[in-house]
């Protein structure tokens, strides 16, 4: 099983030194190694598809990033939402 939840490219417009990236985050149970469902996260180049980091991510690592990513927004003085 494989489900896609989100994705988008980043804010960034891209130059010689970090080109524009895409993120991905979906659902996948075809992991051989994780034995359950796993959060899926994949970056990769704009334009590169196939050729990004894909990371597997139990439910309490997904949790200790979306942690991250609050905690990142607070500092930006954002609220990080629900």
């Amino acid at each position: 099983m494989r489900r896609s939840i989100d994705d988008a490219t980043d804010d960034h417009p891209g130059d010689g030194d970090r080109p524009p990236a895409q993120w991905m985050v979906g659902l996948s149970d075809d992991c051989d190694g994780c034995d359950d469902l796993r959060v899926v996260l994949t970056v990769e180049e704009l334009g590169r598809p196939g050729t990004g980091v894909v990371a597997h991510l139990a439910p309490v690592t997904a949790r200790r990033l979306r942690a991250a990513l609050a905690a990142a927004l607070r500092e930006l003085g954002e609220e990080p939402g629900p």
